[in-house]
């Protein structure tokens, strides 16, 4: 593998796997309200 390949390897790798540590601390610091969810689920068209 060529350093450019080995480098955007890196940068996707870390845009991906930090996108998902930021997505879980901010349900962890905003859970989502079970109360705001519906009661009953959509019907079909």
């Amino acid at each position: 593998m060529t350093p450019v390949a080995i480098i955007m390897m890196i940068i996707a790798i870390a845009t991906v796997w930090g996108g998902l540590a930021l997505a879980l601390l901010n349900l962890r610091r905003h859970p989502e309200d079970e109360g705001a969810l519906p009661e009953e689920p959509a019907r079909e068209l």
